[in-house]
């Protein structure tokens, strides 16, 4: 992500040294290093002029080198520390929704095209969950915006509360979420969605005193053998959305041929 950034390349190892050495020893380094180069300097006019005294023109050279150093290494300092935190917050806004704090759809499809890549060339199972907040629209709508905005962060952080740490959740747009689950089969990805629209539907979210049902719709999709790219599973996992949204919202469907019928429609 820090190439995407057109990072210079001093950058990452300077910022490595700050973090290792720290400051203080830094600054100090810095000043030894000008004072040698200054004296080294010094030394080679000598050389050249062929008169002089080396010692007096040492003397001279690093007491001025290290008084520069020592006035301009603060700012050089502040400076990497300021270009530090700016590539920091950068590569946050790059991958983060800045709403919920979960990936953005552009670092969540980086990702996963990546071990979809590898799920597909490895012959691993792997799924694709889409969550859609029910009547998502209609909350805004009736409480505000505000309202929404948190509701948005609550349902992210429910829908984070059991993941494993190679699983991947991203704001995919609006009110919904995308998840996917490398190394999973589709009665695993089937129970993974199925507990995050449970604890969804338990968490009781009020706003100003009024206590508003959430609950959540979802699709899931799993990798097949006729899959040609990630589309593919992304087009089957918003098929099964749409199913369980028509199915009446609050529940779980699989994509076409996922499973047979008795176990691929789940309703809480």
């Amino acid at each position: 992500m820090q190439d995407d950034l057109n990072v210079p390349a001093w950058l990452p190892p300077l910022r490595l040294a700050l973090q290792r050495v720290g400051p203080g020893p830094l600054r100090w380094l810095f000043c030894a290093f000008v004072g040698l180069v200054c004296v080294a300097v010094s030394q080679l006019l000598v050389s050249l002029l062929g008169q002089g005294d080396r010692l007096s023109a040492a003397v001279v050279a690093a007491v001025c080198g290290l008084g520069l150093a020592a006035l301009f290494s603060a700012s050089l300092l502040g400076l990497l520390s300021h270009l530090d935190r700016a590539l920091r917050y950068s590569v946050r806004y790059a991958t983060r929704d800045s709403l919920t704090g979960l990936y953005s759809r552009r670092h969540f499809l980086h990702q996963v095209e990546r071990e979809w890549s590898l799920a597909r060339r490895y012959e691993t199972p792997c799924a694709l969950v889409l969550i859609d907040i029910d009547h998502f629209k209609r909350i805004n709508e009736a409480y505000s915006s505000r309202c929404g905005d948190l509701l948005l962060r609550e349902v992210a952080g429910v829908c984070g509360e059991t993941l494993r740490h190679a699983d991947v959740l991203a704001r995919y747009g609006g009110e919904e979420f995308m998840l996917f689950l490398p190394h999973t089969d589709p009665l695993g990805a089937l129970d993974v969605a199925e507990r995050i629209r449970e604890r969804v539907e338990r968490m009781g979210y009020g706003w100003n005193g009024h206590s508003i049902p959430t609950s959540v719709s979802i699709g899931v999709a799993v990798l097949k053998l006729n899959h040609t790219g990630l589309d593919d599973l992304l087009n089957e996992a918003g098929e099964a959305l749409h199913l369980a949204k028509a199915d009446g919202r609050n529940c779980v469907r699989a994509g076409p041929g996922l499973l047979p019928d008795s176990l691929s429609a789940i309703r809480g």
